[in-house]
């Protein structure tokens, strides 16, 4: 009876046929891989580099995520798809929580993500009403579902939410808005009330008496502008017929006035 050999470090192989050499390509024609190493000829996938294109490449042309219609808004169904434009929230079914936490636990995302039930705390936790629960639990969580609060509380647990999100304050414009219709309330207070409707015919006419007035006082002033004016011209027409009589009357040659020998001569 032969003798085996001992198995050592020295002796160890894979079993025949459990390994495969790789393909070595690039290697000359002869190899069979060759020359253009098994991509064929031209196109993109004969570059280096064509077979770590992103997620969504699809051939250069414009994206298909680029393509369809969209709507502004993290939130709504309607708006970017993929990638930072929409929130994620881990979901977590009731049914989980029936099948990892005992009656009376308190549920808290730290205990979930001691449970494997979530791989991270970063992203806000919501309960799903999938499944049924039997056992009363404590489940604090950022959102919780209508059906799932429904079956929580129907079990006889309770349902905690996780910095509730509280109504916003007013905007700036709000802020401002009021404040502008107090400053016009405290000036209306300040303002002299209005005379009551019931006097608006009494407005009325003493608004026509000073119309009156004050017609009455310009025409006496025109009056009186006028008769100012009247003498000043009554000065000036005596004025005039003085000096137009001087010019009438003839002076003789010795240089008095020819009445005066008139009168000498009639005296004689």
């Amino acid at each position: 009876m032969e003798e085996q050999e001992r198995i050592g470090l020295h002796n160890l192989s894979p079993t025949p046929g459990s390994t495969k050499e790789r393909k070595r390509v690039g290697r000359g024609q002869g190899s069979g891989t060759g020359k253009t190493s098994g991509r064929g000829q031209k196109g993109q996938k004969s570059r280096s580099g064509s077979h770590m294109m992103r997620a969504g490449f699809i051939g250069g042309q414009m994206p298909l995520h680029m393509q369809v219609p969209k709507l502004r808004g993290a939130h709504s169904k309607d708006s970017m798809p993929i990638g930072p434009f929409r929130t994620f929230t881990h979901g977590v079914n009731v049914s989980s929580l029936a099948s990892r936490f005992e009656a009376g636990a308190e549920v808290t995302p730290e205990t979930l993500l001691a449970a494997r039930v979530l791989r991270t705390l970063r992203h806000p936790v919501k309960i799903l009403g999938d499944g049924e629960i039997a056992i009363a639990l404590t489940v604090h969580a950022h959102r919780f579902s209508a059906s799932a609060r429904q079956k929580i509380e129907a079990a006889g647990g309770t349902v905690v939410l996780i910095d509730p999100v509280e109504e916003p304050e007013a905007p700036v414009r709000d802020e401002v808005k009021r404040a502008a219709s107090e400053a016009r309330a405290a000036a209306a207070a300040k303002a002299p009330k209005k005379k009551p409707a019931a006097d608006d015919e009494d407005v009325a006419a003493d608004a026509d008496d000073e119309r009156e007035e004050a017609k009455r006082a310009a025409a006496e002033a025109r009056a009186a502008a006028a008769a100012e004016k009247k003498p000043a011209e009554d000065e000036e027409a005596v004025a005039d017929a003085v000096a137009a009589d001087d010019a009438e009357e003839p002076v003789a040659e010795s240089g008095e006035p020819a009445a005066e020998e008139s009168a000498e001569d009639a005296e004689a």
